[in-house]
């Protein structure tokens, strides 16, 4: 039976628009998404600026409640259980934020910093919790007379080992490991994403893993979800989404991603138009304004996610194996 860590049954989260919008409009950022990862797996989040992959993230770990639609711990919803039931669940699923730099408070030692979550949920004694940030500190790489350093003292490379230090403290079953990498010097990225991806094997944890970099989701997961406009539009194993997309934008994707051997780039039909505004969505396929092989019926039929090979597609006229014509906007 497979053992299912985390589970989004179709949520939605939205917010109050901006002024300008009219009054009582609403910025849909998530719009019925569905996800699970299974323990052990590592499922990659793809999509532009603004699609909803940090909002999403900040619902899977009980930042946020969905406005509709449950999000289950260990197949128990956390909305619904009591105050000590949240606290257990949310300590089960912890965030790697984007931002390092504003998730170590500068006030505090690194020791501190990482003590904190146990000091919350009133784990151990101060003994205790000094041996605890020992063990995170070597675990990730770091010497234990960090634990006295403060912030501004460290490199990005160590800040954000420390970062993962502190998610691990209450002993997770889920990491949401938000652009873990993007913030970081290219010298730096490769040891940081082995070192996570190494902690995720040897605890067997389920990693979601937010990224732009479709090169560090293709090597590090085994499956890619691609969010559009709140919605994922395609998922399907990691590998086969990149190298054969089904759904345009996912095509789009790939083809703005820098290949190593420029000959050996699949040619994609580039997306026209702007995105549109979260706040007034198009009718039936919200890519269709930008779609290249866009039809009547995308204009007037919402897709949703449907089976496709052995992967799921919200689209219509799904691509083929066979690789569209390049072409310029216009």
């Amino acid at each position: 039976m497979v053992d299912v860590a985390l589970e989004l049954c179709e949520v939605t989260r939205s917010y109050r628009a901006p002024r300008g919008f009219g009054r009582g409009r609403r910025l849909q950022a998530v719009r019925g998404v569905s996800l699970s990862i299974e323990s052990g797996q590592a499922v990659g989040l793809v999509g532009e600026s603004g699609c909803g992959k940090s909002t999403l993230a900040r619902l899977a770990v009980g930042l946020e409640r969905p406005d509709s639609g449950q999000v289950l711990v260990g197949g128990r919803e956390l909305a619904r259980t009591g105050a000590g039931g949240r606290r257990r669940r949310s300590a089960a699923v912890q965030l790697i934020p984007q931002d390092i730099g504003a998730a170590l408070d500068p006030r505090l030692t690194i020791g501190a910093s990482i003590a904190e979550p146990l000091l919350i949920h009133h784990r151990g004694n101060a003994a205790q919790r000094r041996e605890r940030v020992a063990g995170l500190l070597t675990e990730v790489g770091l010497d234990e007379s960090f634990a006295a350093r403060y912030p501004h003292q460290m490199s990005g490379g160590q800040r954000q080992r420390v970062v993962i230090a502190r998610a691990l403290t209450l002993e997770p079953e889920v990491l949401i490991a938000d652009e873990p990498v993007a913030a970081l010097d290219v010298s730096v990225r490769a040891q940081v994403l082995s070192l996570l991806l190494e902690i995720r094997r040897r605890r067997s944890l389920g990693l979601l893993l937010i990224s732009h970099d479709l090169s560090v989701l293709r090597s590090a997961t085994e499956r890619v979800d691609v969010m559009y406009l709140g919605r994922i539009v395609e998922s399907g194993a990691a590998h086969e989404v990149i190298a054969a997309p089904s759904h345009p934008y996912t095509a789009a994707l790939v083809a703005a991603f820098p290949e190593p051997d420029p000959g050996a780039r699949v040619q994609w039909v580039a997306p026209r138009g702007e995105v549109p505004s979260p706040v007034d969505l198009p009718e039936g396929c919200s890519f269709a304004g930008r779609c290249p092989s866009a039809q009547q019926d995308c204009r007037d039929v919402d897709p949703g996610l449907r089976v496709g090979a052995a992967r799921l597609v919200a689209c219509l006229h799904p691509l083929t194996a066979e690789p569209l014509s390049a072409q310029s906007e216009g």
